[in-house]
C-alpha cells in the first residue's frame, strides 16, 4: 500500500497518474484529500480515499495503516511560521509512521543541506528540519532535494503576457539548477515502488542544465514568440507586498531569506551528475505548459 499525500497538487497529480498507469495491480494506493471532489472520477474509482488534512493527527493515523511505503508533500502555510508550516505540520505524521511500522517515506524537499547558508535559508531550513523529524521516526527515508521549479513562472503569467516581465530577486547571471515538476513526480515513483532503499538521505533532481533569470529570459521570447525579460525585485519591495496581501511576517520572511540564500549558492552545493539531472527542458516546459498559459 502506498498513501500519497497532496494528490491533487502540482506534483502529487502527476505522481498520482504515473503510479496509476505503472504499478503493479498487487500495488494498493490511497490518497489523503481535503476534498475528494478534486479528484477526477475515473482516479476516485481507482484508489481509496481518505479525506481531511495530512496535518490532522487521526487522518493520518487512518491513512498509514498498514501502509508500506508514503509519499509526504506539505502545502506551505502562509498563515504560520515556517517552523510551524513544516515541522508543526509534519509531527501528527511522524508519529503515526512510528506507531504503525510505515516502511519507506518519500518527501519533497530542497537543496542546500550542508551549505554555509543551509541554517539561515528561511523556508528551506525549515524543510531540512522538517526531514530529520521524520527520519526519527525509524523509516527509510529520502528527501527529493529539489531546486526552484519551473511552474514557478507561471504565478507571472499574466505579467508575461500584458508586460513581457518577470521578476525574482538573484541576480541576472546567476546560474542555478531548475526543474518541472513532471521530473520530481518521476524520482518519486521510481523510489516508491522499488523499496530496496534503507536508512535516511537526500535524492537530488536537477533539471538538465543550470539556467540564469537572463537564460530564461531568453528561452522564453525564443519559444513565445515575443520580448521577455528578467527584472530584479529588491527583499524590502518582496517583503512589503507579501506582507500587504495579508501572509505571515514570519513566514514572508522565510521566503526572503530563502531567495537571499539562494542568490549567495544555496542551491550549488551538490554537484551535476547524469543521475541528479532530470529530462525535461525548459524549452519543452515552455512550450508544453507556459505557452498555453501565457497565450491563452
Amino acid at each position: 500500500m502506498i498513501v500519497i499525500t497532496a494528490p491533487t497538487g502540482n506534483i502529487g497529480s502527476h505522481l498520482l497518474s504515473r503510479l496509476l498507469r505503472s504499478a503493479p495491480a498487487e500495488e494498493g494506493l490511497r490518497v489523503v484529500v481535503r476534498d475528494p471532489a478534486r479528484l477526477p472520477d475515473e482516479v476516485r474509482e481507482r484508489v481509496e480515499v481518505i479525506t481531511g488534512s495530512h496535518g490532522d493527527p487521526e487522518v493520518v493515523d487512518r491513512a498509514f495503516a498498514d501502509a508500506d511505503a508514503v509519499f509526504w508533500l506539505v502545502p506551505p502555510d502562509s498563515s504560520l511560521t515556517p517552523e510551524a508550516a513544516y515541522s508543526g505540520f509534519t509531527r501528527p505524521a511522524a508519529q503515526a509512521l512510528a506507531a504503525h511500522g510505515v516502511g519507506h517515506v518519500v518527501g519533497v524537499s530542497a537543496l542546500g543541506r550542508g551549505t554555509p547558508v543551509a541554517d539561515r535559508a528561511g523556508l528551506v531550513t525549515a524543510s531540512l528540519a522538517m526531514d530529520d523529524l521524520i527520519a526519527s521516526a525509524g523509516v527509510a527515508h529520502r528527501a527529493l532535494a529539489c531546486p526552484s521549479f519551473f511552474e514557478n513562472l507561471l504565478e507571472e503569467a499574466d505579467s508575461i503576457r500584458e508586460d513581457g516581465v518577470f521578476t525574482d530577486l538573484v541576480d541576472a547571471n546567476r546560474k542555478a539548477p531548475m526543474v518541472a515538476v513532471a521530473d520530481i513526480a518521476a524520482a518519486a515513483a521510481a523510489l516508491l515502488l522499488d523499496r530496496s532503499w534503507t536508512g535516511a538521505g537526500s535524492v537530488p533532481v536537477l533539471g538538465p542544465r543550470d539556467l540564469s533569470p537572463a537564460d530564461l529570459a531568453r528561452i522564453m521570447t525564443e519559444q513565445l514568440g515575443r520580448p521577455v525579460r528578467y527584472e530584479r525585485q529588491s527583499y524590502d519591495d518582496l517583503y512589503s507586498a507579501l506582507v500587504g496581501h495579508g501572509l505571515d511576517a514570519a513566514f514572508v520572511q522565510g521566503i526572503v531569506d530563502m531567495k537571499r540564500a539562494k542568490d549567495d549558492g544555496l542551491d550549488a552545493g551538490v554537484p551535476r551528475t547524469d543521475e541528479s539531472s532530470s529530462p525535461t527542458t525548459f524549452e519543452q516546459w515552455c512550450v508544453q505548459v507556459l505557452k498555453p498559459a501565457v497565450l491563452t
